[in-house]
């Protein structure tokens, strides 16, 4: 199964010349996801090969960098005739912020617009995965993290060995692949772990939105294969993140580090790192290695773990 990220905005509070306001668009098995929705979002989008198929967006807060792109954003699906439903998901306070959004300028729209919210510990129930509202500190302003967590696939069947023991193809490899034991015609009875390995965990990616580090985040990034981590400001301006509610680069590193996640990637700049943020990764380094910055148009994509033999 796929699952990829495409940064379509990396910069804080402002654009610049070489980066959009925060947006990051997620694909799952065919699914897009968007994270926030930053003006100028949707020509991003088109920029980098995300399509507007996305059925759901997810507000970490309400702030105009973060939210404003979704004006647009529903006007273009409107004129290319969308009808399908849109989901928009946000902290607490999220019907009021995004009902005005959408709402203005007072243009009618071809499709249902659902608004839901979801409080810190709260998630989005999907069949094989959920997204789950994490707890952040941002200068008091409503606002969540998102985590994406698969949850355990089966272990890996070895249809091989299926075969060596005389078990024929079909219902009964399914059986025993869901962990049932199964009894064959010549009174031999087969355990699923004669043929099927551990099970295996699913991906955990993480989405501080802005934040100062929080107990909760380094929780929620818990041996995660991936988190994206805001790293406003350099060391020299660590007051200014506490009095803002935004993260160092190094404090960012200091939850991947405490989380045991297994990769970091920084964003969410203040203009002064925008041509070059190699500051904020060599502080960063110093707390955590795996560490990298963001860039408009980045794509990481994230593996399953090797599966283990039964």
């Amino acid at each position: 199964m796929s699952l990829a990220l495409r940064f379509l905005g990396t910069s804080a509070a402002r654009p610049t010349v070489e980066r959009n306001v925060t947006s990051v668009a997620v694909v799952r098995e065919g699914e897009t996801f968007l994270f926030d929705c930053g003006e100028g979002t949707q020509r991003q989008m088109m920029r980098y090969g995300v399509g507007f198929a996305a059925d759901d967006l997810f507000f970490t807060h309400f702030h105009t960098d973060h939210l404003l792109g979704l004006v647009g954003l529903t006007r273009t699906l409107a004129l290319q005739g969308r009808t399908a439903p849109l989901r928009l998901w946000g902290p607490p306070g999220a019907q009021r912020a995004l009902r005005q959004a959408v709402q203005f300028g007072g243009d009618r729209l071809t499709f249902p617009v659902e608004i839901h919210e979801r409080a810190p510990g709260e998630a989005v129930e999907r069949a094989d995965y959920r997204i789950e509202a994490v707890r952040v500190d941002h200068g008091g302003a409503p606002a969540v993290g998102w985590a994406l967590i698969e949850r355990p696939r089966l272990g890996r069947f070895d249809p091989e060995r299926a075969r060596a023991l005389g078990i024929p193809e079909g219902p009964l490899w399914g059986r025993i692949h869901k962990g049932e034991a199964i009894t064959l015609d010549d009174g031999r009875t087969i355990a699923p772990g004669e043929l099927v390995g551990a099970p295996r965990r699913g991906r955990r990616l993480v989405i501080s939105g802005d934040t100062r580090p929080t107990p909760e985040m380094v929780a929620a990034a818990e041996g995660a294969d991936l988190l994206v981590h805001e790293a406003t400001f350099g060391d020299d301006e660590a007051p200014r993140a506490l009095e803002t509610g935004h993260s160092t680069a190094r404090e960012a590193a200091e939850v991947a580090r405490l989380a045991g996640a297994q990769r970091l990637v920084l964003t969410h700049f203040s203009a002064r790192y925008s041509r070059d943020p190699g500051d904020l990764v060599a502080q960063a380094r110093t707390v955590f290695a795996a560490t990298e910055a963001a860039r408009d148009g980045m794509e990481i994509e994230l593996p399953y773990e090797p599966a283990p033999a039964p």
